[in-house]
């Protein structure tokens, strides 16, 4: 039977799961030792994994984690094609890795697996802090054997959003147990349809492996409708929410009701995009807010409203513990302290068509000369949708892919109109970047929360920049 998760007191605070590692293992594990819930992103980390192997691995901490993995045979697998003594030539491309598939080979389940494995492991050595991992439900095909890499390091949290994470509860009892599973898949123009992705951990890693402590589930949602539909039935009911309001950077759900756009292109959200908070409380569970509530003031109100804490971003990507290249931290630094920092609400950056927050940064692809000049490609895929094709077989599309391949499949140019890349540029934002044939290094984009009052005050009181035990120093001080 799966072990049951280790009782302790909630955390106040989470520390948002960022990015592609800008909530990296170094940053979830300085929350963490506080006690509070660091948290390390999912996302893409089979790439992160091979990416920072073939940048030499120069610290050696990726390899001392995966020394604790339990099937050797995988470790040498993977070092075998990623590790580069020394690190690449400047210029030299990264290695692709397999794209996601419904019927995923058995080197990217074993790639995807240790990858969470070590940014999870990471995170909890040295202490016995709470560490979670955060994933977009959007990426479904990567969830089974990421979900289980995470178990396999003890993870004490998962956390997801971007979606509606139904399958979730189950996904993690079948893993705690090993037991073969699988997790249904959206394939758009077969709503019907008996598509999933599978996992069988004994095939993967052998027999007679002992049962896994179940982490806790907390599904990321945006209003009160969607946690009282989770709540309904046990089978999909997670064990608490992160409310989520559209201040927060990242994904954020659309607004309801007919779209409409402000001046600016931004997406307008009222009154009906607001959760209510009586009706969440009313659900049973435990809950944090999340979005605008990077300060002091901010955690004592969300506690006051019946919360247990809240979840906060911003503030810990700007800290000198997040995975966020030194020059990007500090070129936001500079423009934050000068007043000079803007986060918009971009309505078309995502190919998965929800509003995405953006980082308003001279050379990223927040600026739309800099997009439009990028040559589309799709080379890493982990937002590719699945489709059913005319000839009754799935196929993969992204709205960020050259306009006539998306076309070609079943898309419209409408929906390709300004989108930019995330796959490709989330990973330069941690200096992960991919080098092209032509010269070209892929181009940033950086997303925040646009409410930047909690920052702001922080650049206040730390002129050059500040740690994530300075951020939870100043968010759980007492109020004078």
């Amino acid at each position: 039977m799966p072990t049951a998760p280790p009782v302790r007191p909630l955390p106040t605070i989470i520390q948002g799961g960022m990015g592609v590692a800008v909530s990296s293992w170094r940053l979830a594990s300085a929350v963490a030792r506080r006690g509070q819930l660091g948290v390390v992103s999912g996302t893409a980390l089979d790439l992160v994994l091979a990416r920072r192997l073939e940048d030499g691995d120069l610290d050696g901490s990726v390899r001392r984690a995966m020394a604790a993995f339990p099937v050797p045979a995988i470790v040498e697998r993977v070092l075998a094609r990623h590790l580069r003594r020394g690190g690449r030539a400047p210029g030299v491309a990264y290695t692709p890795v397999p794209r996601l598939s419904l019927r995923p080979g058995r080197g990217i389940q074993e790639l995807t697996v240790l990858a969470s494995f070590v940014e999870v492991w990471l995170a909890k050595a040295g202490h016995d802090g709470p560490v979670g991992i955060n994933y977009l439900e959007k990426i479904q095909m990567a969830m089974p054997a990421a979900v289980y890499g995470a178990m396999l390091a003890g993870v004490d949290a998962v956390l997801v959003g971007a979606g509606i994470p139904r399958h979730l509860p189950h996904l993690l009892d079948e893993l705690a147990a090993h037991r073969p599973t699988r997790l249904p898949v959206d394939v758009s123009g077969d709503p019907g349809g008996d598509h999933a992705v599978e996992i069988d951990p004994p095939d993967l890693l052998g027999p007679g492996l002992a049962p896994l402590r179940r982490p806790l589930f907390l599904a990321i949602v945006s209003s009160e409708v969607l946690a009282a539909y989770l709540t309904r039935d046990p089978a999909i009911r997670p064990d608490g929410f992160v409310i989520e309001g559209h201040h927060a950077g990242g994904h954020n759900a659309p607004p309801r009701g007919r779209p409409v756009r402000d001046d600016r292109g931004q997406p307008v959200f009222g009154v009906r995009d607001q959760a209510d908070l009586g009706k969440v409380a009313a659900v049973g569970l435990p809950f944090w807010l999340a979005g605008s509530v990077g300060t002091p003031e901010a955690v004592r109100a969300a506690v006051a409203a019946g919360a247990t804490g809240v979840q906060v971003g911003t503030v810990f990507a700007l800290c000198s513990d997040s995975g966020l290249t030194d020059q990007l931290r500090d070129r936001l630094l500079a423009l934050l302290r000068a007043g000079e920092l803007e986060v918009l609400t971009d309505a078309d950056a995502s190919p998965t068509g929800f509003p995405f927050k953006v980082a308003q940064l001279a050379g990223t692809l927040s600026d739309p000369a800099v997009r439009s000049a990028r040559p589309r490609l799709c080379d890493l895929g982990y937002l590719r949708s699945p489709y059913l094709r005319d000839d009754g077989r799935v196929g993969f599309r992204c709205p960020a892919e050259p306009v006539d391949m998306f076309v070609r499949k079943g898309g419209s140019v409408q929906d390709s109109a300004g989108r930019a890349c995330l796959c490709n540029a989330l990973s330069a934002d941690v200096g992960l970047g991919q080098s092209r044939a032509d010269g070209r290094t892929e181009e940033a984009l950086v997303t925040l929360g646009d409410d930047l009052d909690g920052a702001a005050r922080l650049a206040g009181l730390h002129p050059d920049g500040w740690s994530a035990d300075q951020v939870l120093d100043w968010l759980l001080a007492p109020l004078s």
